[in-house]
C-alpha cells in the first residue's frame, strides 16, 4: 500500500531525513518512535504534500502511483489521511460544513452522488457518538477554541468519516489525559481492518498500550535505526534513546 525507499528530504538546507525506508502492507499497524528532530513529523509532512520540505532522492509508491506525483488533495482523495500534530485551526467555517465538504470530495472521487446535510447528519452523529464528541462540536469552527484534546479527537472524526487506505497520525497522544487517550484508541482500532494500515508516530509507550503495533521501528537522525515487534516499544521507555543517540555520534 505505501513503500517508502531510501529517501533524503531537505528543509532550508538541513538534511532531516537521510535514507528513510519503511513499508506499510494492508492490515499492518507500524509505530516510528524516537527523541525530538529524529525526522517524525517531517515524514508526515513529505507524505501529505508539505511544500516546505524538498524530496531530493528515494520514492514513494502509494496504491500503485507515484505518491511524489501527486498535489496534496490527491493524495488524499486516493486514500491517505495524515493527522497532524498541531491540528490548525479555521475560522468561519463550521465543522459539521467542513466534514460534509470532505465526505462529499471523496463521494465525488468515487463517483458517487453528493449528500445533502440531512442525509449527512445521521452518519455524522454516529462518527461523533463513537469517539464520545458532543453535539455542539458540530456548529463550532473548525479547531476554534478547541483545547489540544479536542483538536486531536477532531482528527480521529475527521479519518473515521474518511476512511482512508493508510492513516498516518503524528502525535496523536500529545496532550491527551488518560480517558481521552483511551477513547481515541478506542476509535482508531474499531476502523483498522485487513484492508487498511496505519502509522502511529510518538515518543511514548502509552498509545501504544491501547493500540497494539505490529511493528516497532526506532528512527535517529532521519534514518530507522531498529525495528521489532511490539517488545521494542516496551524496552525503549526503560532505557531511552541515549544509546542510539550516542551510537549516531561514532
Amino acid at each position: 500500500m505505501l513503500d517508502i525507499k531510501d529517501l533524503h528530504v531537505l528543509c532550508e538546507g538541513n538534511q532531516i531525513l537521510n535514507g528513510f525506508t519503511l513499508t506499510i502492507n494492508k492490515g499492518e499497524i507500524h509505530a516510528l518512535m524516537g527523541p525530538n528532530g529524529a525526522g517524525k513529523s517531517t515524514l508526515a509532512k513529505v507524505l501529505a504534500g508539505h511544500p516546505d520540505y524538498e524530496v531530493v532522492s528515494g520514492s514513494i509508491s502509494f496504491m500503485g502511483q507515484d505518491l511524489l506525483e501527486l498535489e496534496p488533495e490527491e493524495r488524499a482523495l486516493l486514500g491517505l489521511f495524515v493527522s497532524f500534530q498541531y491540528p490548525p485551526e479555521i475560522a468561519g467555517i463550521s465543522n459539521e460544513q467542513f466534514l460534509l465538504h470532505a465526505y462529499n470530495a471523496k463521494r465525488k472521487s468515487e463517483e458517487k452522488e453528493a449528500l445533502c446535510q440531512e442525509e449527512f447528519a445521521p452518519i455524522l452523529d454516529q462518527k461523533m457518538e463513537a469517539i464520545q464528541m458532543r453535539d455542539s462540536f458540530k456548529k463550532r469552527s473548525v479547531n476554534e477554541g478547541f483545547s489540544g484534546g479536542e483538536k486531536k479527537r477532531n482528527e480521529i472524526l475527521q479519518m473515521a468519516l474518511l476512511e482512508p487506505a493508510v492513516a498516518i497520525l503524528d502525535e496523536t497522544d500529545s496532550g491527551l489525559d488518560i480517558d481521552a487517550l483511551r477513547t481515541i484508541a478506542t476509535g482508531v482500532k474499531e476502523l483498522m481492518g485487513e484492508e487498511r494500515g496505519l502509522l502511529l508516530i510518538t515518543h511514548y509507550q502509552r498509545l501504544l498500550d491501547y493500540i497494539k503495533p505490529d511493528y516497532v521501528h526506532v528512527l535517529i537522525d532521519g534514518q530507522i535505526v531498529e525495528s521489532g515487534d511490539a517488545t521494542l516499544a516496551q524496552k525503549l521507555e526503560e532505557r531511552g534513546y541515549e544509546h542510539y543517540l550516542l551510537e549516531s555520534m561514532l
